[in-house]
């Protein structure tokens, strides 16, 4: 590693401006929304399943 290397956590404001810069690069692209749909998809079958299970034990 060369000298004129200065790491950005040694100096508090170093390090702030360091973030600063980071931030500022970053894409301002709001994060998708996460998909409910296998969610929804899990209830439904385990729903299925309890309900035929209910009437297996009853009507068996």
């Amino acid at each position: 590693m060369s000298d004129d290397y200065r790491d950005p956590s040694g100096n508090t404001e170093a390090f702030r401006a360091f973030t600063a810069r980071e931030e500022a690069a970053a894409p301002s692209v709001a994060p998708a929304a996460p998909n409910r749909l296998p969610l929804i998809i899990g209830g439904v079958v385990a729903a299925a399943v309890v309900i035929v299970l209910v009437l297996v034990f009853a009507l068996g």
